[in-house]
């Protein structure tokens, strides 16, 4: 779970801080957990939720931009997972700002759709899309070097 808190906040301490208050929500709250579904799904949405509660009080998430001039083309999965250590690529997960970086969590990981994602976070369906486009825009820009590289390396 301190892996999951820590695609949300970059700080490690900050991170073992909401793993914590995650932990003793848990614990308070265990006799609602109502066996549907898995034990480990219900305690992971409960340390999103920290971790989103987190960032909402120390910094501003909302970026508005025109998604009119966004380019959708990204890197797949695959390449990225085949090329890349997972350490590093948390490293680059938690360089993203933090608005970027709650979107692309929210969707890759926890799977959620824009819609979804605009209505936790408090934002248009527009800006997530937004969001998603532009962490992986800078994620493709960070990654490239490294498939490129390792291309050259496999040929």
């Amino acid at each position: 779970m301190l892996l999951v808190c820590l695609r949300y906040i970059k700080e490690r301490g900050n991170a073992e801080d909401v793993l914590q208050e995650g932990f003793i929500n848990v614990f308070e709250k265990l006799g609602q957990f109502k066996g549907e579904g898995s034990f480990e799904g219900w305690i992971r949405r409960i340390m999103v939720n920290k971790s989103i509660e987190f960032l909402r009080k120390s910094s501003p998430l909302h970026r508005f931009v025109d998604i009119e001039d966004k380019d959708d083309q990204f890197i797949s999965a695959e390449d990225i997972m085949s090329n890349i250590a997972s350490k590093d690529l948390l490293r680059l997960i938690q360089d993203l700002p933090p608005a970027y970086r709650m979107v692309f969590n929210l969707y890759v990981f926890e799977g959620l759709k824009h819609k979804e994602i605009a209505e936790q976070l408090g934002i248009s369906e527009g800006t997530s899309k937004s969001n998603l486009s532009d962490a992986r825009a800078i994620l493709k820009k960070k990654i490239r070097p490294n498939l490129v590289l390792s291309e050259m390396q496999n040929a």
